[in-house]
């Protein structure tokens, strides 16, 4: 059913692309700036149809380029934005995701992950980009990249996305994949709370008192909205509290160290993961998104032969949980992460493990997903 504001509220069957696309307007994303790319479009689709309902504003941008640009620009004036992509859109928006967070603007950048590199097979999956999300941008900073299993979480986590990038005033990723992106599952969408969803710290002082870049103890500036009378002055450029380029080392070692602590010293407010089996596991399963629905079967079938396994799901993969990793590697034997790519988030297991765990890789090139046997199989392997 839909209320008289136009949300959803109920259980429906659907894709996660829809889902997610619902998500966005419970969580109150009122403009949404796309382009069409296979296996993402049916996001920018269902908010074509979805945001006129709400009051909101959708725009076919020429390319993504302009979109990732058209949703800051959304943000500054006070609304809630999104876009979503998939590879090689998601490379062109590497720049202006750059821009985005040297200005601390909210928003969501949706990633459908399909097969690459380049063309690659746009309609089947990959999850090839997640060092891309990482470090796509140039410099050096933060991100936070959620990675939804499941069109519910594809809802569900579309609003913690909105929620986590106004509380700390940065891009935040959903880094899905063309599997759960294509998949109808149930889902179950709520009206959510007003004291639920998050919004900008917005200035306490007057105008003439307000400093755009000016932050307290949570190293996180109030943020003016263009048109309520505060003047403010956004740039790229390494700036100052007020907002006015600087050209010094002195002004870029203390910008860049904010904008990175503000993500860094706040980990316990950002980090989410699913534990299944770890408090006797002596093999870890660390997976991701549609990965970790395949590696929780095999845990269950490796538990059935007597094999202590286990499985960390990654919920939020940036940043990474370097302290969780740690603490499994001084109890586990090795770890084994399954990906739809040539090693990626492996290299961070490895790293955290620092040798104290083995981190055994299990590839799939894209295209399709693991079997659970496939898993298993390393599973057992790892177990002698």
């Amino acid at each position: 059913m839909m209320s008289v504001d136009g949300l959803m509220e109920g259980e429906f069957f659907m894709n996660g692309d829809d889902a997610c696309a619902e998500g966005a307007i419970a969580a109150g994303c009122r403009f949404f700036a796309g382009y069409p790319i296979t296996p993402a479009t049916e996001v920018a689709e269902r908010m074509s149809r979805r945001l006129p309902e709400v009051g909101g504003v959708y725009i076919q941008m020429e390319d993504e380029i302009a979109s990732m640009n058209a949703i800051l620009g959304a943000s500054w004036a006070g609304v809630k934005s999104m876009t979503s992509t998939s590879g090689p859109g998601f490379s062109l928006m590497m720049e202006n995701l750059g821009l985005g967070i040297m200005l601390e603007t909210p928003c969501v950048l949706v990633n459908i992950q399909r097969a690459g590199p380049s063309t690659g097979i746009p309609t089947l999956i990959g999850q090839g980009d997640m060092m891309q999300a990482r470090w796509g941008s140039h410099g050096h900073y933060e991100i936070i990249a959620v990675v939804p299993d499941s069109p519910q979480e594809m809802f569900d986590l579309t609003i913690t996305a909105f929620n986590l990038s106004e509380q700390f005033r940065i891009p935040v990723l959903i880094m899905s994949d063309e599997v759960v992106g294509h998949m109808s599952e149930k889902v179950v969408m709520r009206q959510v709370a007003p004291e639920d969803l998050v919004t900008r710290p917005r200035p306490a002082v007057p105008p003439e008192e307000y400093s755009p870049y000016l932050s307290g103890d949570d190293l996180v500036p109030p943020m003016a909205v263009a048109g309520e009378g505060y003047r403010f002055h956004v740039t790229g450029l390494t700036h100052d509290e007020r907002g006015y380029p600087v050209m010094t080392a002195e002004a870029q070692d203390k910008l860049v160290r904010r904008l990175v602590d503000k993500i860094r010293l706040n980990k316990k407010h950002i980090l989410r993961m699913e534990e299944v089996g770890l408090d006797d596991a002596e093999i870890v399963v660390c997976a991701y998104g549609i990965t970790s629905r395949v590696a929780k079967r095999a845990v269950q079938l490796a538990r059935q032969e007597g094999i202590r396994a286990g499985l960390l799901r990654l919920i939020v993969v940036w940043p990474f949980p370097e302290e969780r990793v740690r603490e499994l590697a001084a109890q586990a034997g090795a770890f084994i992460v399954p990906e739809i790519n040539y090693g990626q988030i492996v290299l961070e297991v490895e790293r955290c493990a620092a040798g104290r765990a083995r981190s055994i890789l299990l590839p799939h090139m894209g295209g399709g997903v693991h079997h659970p046997e496939t898993i298993l199989e390393a599973i057992r392997e790892a177990a002698v």
